[in-house]
């Protein structure tokens, strides 16, 4: 490949890759084409994004950035896939392929979090942590229920008094 070529490939990179932090390495090699299309497809609806690169384009390409740990020693075949909600989403998602019986020959390499690399271990433990949208509901579920209590509470002496007025008038009225 030439070095004009390889410019080329290594900036459209950065372009694609700029601003993402979170990426999950994957081996897709050993699929067969069918099997490629339906993990695209699939992926796709769900706006993950899968990326078979060059491991030394991807190490020039992420050199200085977050992603730049991820391609750290790394040989063979290798695909990114980022994209979703968040890492723990995606990292679900890619656990849930890896376990699958669809794609038996699809296999977490690892990744990166926040600039942090991650082995295929490590991705499984962060696929078992709560998304984001289920953090931000526990996280309201804490911040409501004291104001739920303590309604319930304030209501709870007028409904009361409320009935003890309602029997006393029965009361009267018989």
């Amino acid at each position: 490949m030439s070095k004009p070529v390889k410019e080329y490939i290594t900036n459209d990179l950065k372009s694609r890759w700029d601003g993402v932090s979170d990426a999950l390495l994957v081996d897709v090699a050993e699929l067969e084409a069918n099997d490629t299309v339906a993990l695209r497809k699939q992926l796709r609806e769900k706006s993950i994004h899968l990326l078979v690169v060059k491991n030394s384009l991807a190490r020039r390409a992420t050199e200085g950035t977050s992603l730049g740990p991820a391609f750290e020693g790394l040989g063979g075949t290798t695909a990114v896939v980022w994209g979703a909600e968040d890492i723990v989403s995606l990292a679900k998602e890619v656990t849930k392929l890896a376990d699958g019986k669809d794609f038996e020959k699809f296999e977490t390499k690892g990744g990166v979090m926040d600039g942090a690399k991650l082995s295929p271990e490590e991705v499984k433990q962060v696929s078992k942590w709560p998304s984001r949208t289920e953090q931000l509901s526990m996280l309201m579920g804490q911040i409501l229920s004291p104001g739920a209590t303590l309604s319930g509470q304030l209501l709870a002496g007028g409904a009361n008094l409320a009935s003890q007025v309602k029997q006393i008038s029965e009361k009267e009225e018989e």
